[in-house]
């Protein structure tokens, strides 16, 4: 039986995520990443997903995980991030939508709540990883 005890690491790691995710599509994004990010390859879509990698291995590194397995969890949370946003960006512009759409809205809550849940899986990966199943 798990206690709560038990349980405050993972929640401070599902906070750090939140905080990460908020500075990396927020602060760190620029006008100029957002528009390159629906256009495949272009440096600057890479570098906002990059910059969510890194704050992915920071996250992992800060909480003990070993430097490896920081580094693989990081490069995972890049590639599904890069993905995501590429995915959502050419809907929403093949679409037409614009923020005066509700679809637009819906389509915007989708990516923020994929990559949400790329977090408790890199979360529950890690702690398969390092606990093993028992």
């Amino acid at each position: 039986m798990t206690t709560l005890n038990q349980a405050w690491p993972v929640l401070i790691l599902v906070a750090a995520f939140q905080f990460k995710h908020f500075v990396c599509d927020g602060p760190l994004q620029t006008k100029d990443m957002v528009i390159a990010k629906g256009y495949y390859g272009k440096s600057l879509g890479l570098l906002h997903a990059g910059l969510h990698g890194i704050g992915t291995w920071m996250v992992f590194f800060v909480s003990g995980l070993g430097a490896a397995l920081c580094v693989a969890l990081a490069v995972l949370d890049f590639v599904v991030h890069y993905h995501v946003d590429y995915i959502k960006e050419n809907i929403v512009r093949k679409a037409g939508w614009t923020t005066a759409d509700a679809q637009f809205w819906w389509a915007l809550s989708a990516d923020q709540m994929t990559h949400h849940f790329t977090y408790l899986g890199l979360i529950a990966l890690s702690l398969t990883i390092s606990f093993g199943h028992h």
